[in-house]
């Protein structure tokens, strides 16, 4: 049995990306098959990125980022670690980080089958399902207090 056991952190792109992209790089193009030249962009320098970590190991497990553009976006867990709440530490740190950025709402492209984890965070869907990647996803919104 895993321990939940795992800290997030805030990390600069140019310091952690070889830990960022392991991340995503099993989550979006392994398991996914998202291409690689899609699943990376010019957002990552300048994106605020959280970096979630095995405490016991030191093992990156998750990753987000929050972009100058009000979006949240990239956010990965390893599936050995789903449902141990690391997706939802990572997303409260980013909502934290943006009301304190002073940003008055935040958006993200939710994959449909995340739809309701990001519902318990507060987000709300609008609008058609359109695919992204070959994946249907729907825009979610968090208007924040």
């Amino acid at each position: 049995m895993m321990s939940a056991n795992f800290k997030t952190k805030f990390v600069e792109w140019n310091d952690a990306h070889p830990e960022l992209l392991a991340v995503r790089t099993e989550v979006f193009v392994i398991e996914q098959q998202v291409p690689e030249e899609m699943e990376r962009d010019e957002h990552d320098p300048i994106s605020k990125h959280v970096l979630a970590i095995d405490s016991e190991t030191g093992t990156p497990i998750g990753t987000a980022r929050l972009l100058p553009t009000l979006k949240i976006g990239r956010v990965a867990v390893l599936k050995s670690w789903r449902k141990h709440g690391v997706g939802a530490a990572m997303m409260r740190v980013l909502i934290d980080q943006a009301r304190s950025d002073g940003m008055s709402e935040i958006t993200l492209h939710g994959q449909n089958w995340t739809i309701g984890f990001y519902e318990s965070c507060g987000f709300v869907a609008e609008g058609p399902e359109f695919d992204e990647a070959g994946i249907p996803h729907r825009k979610m919104r968090l208007v924040l207090s």
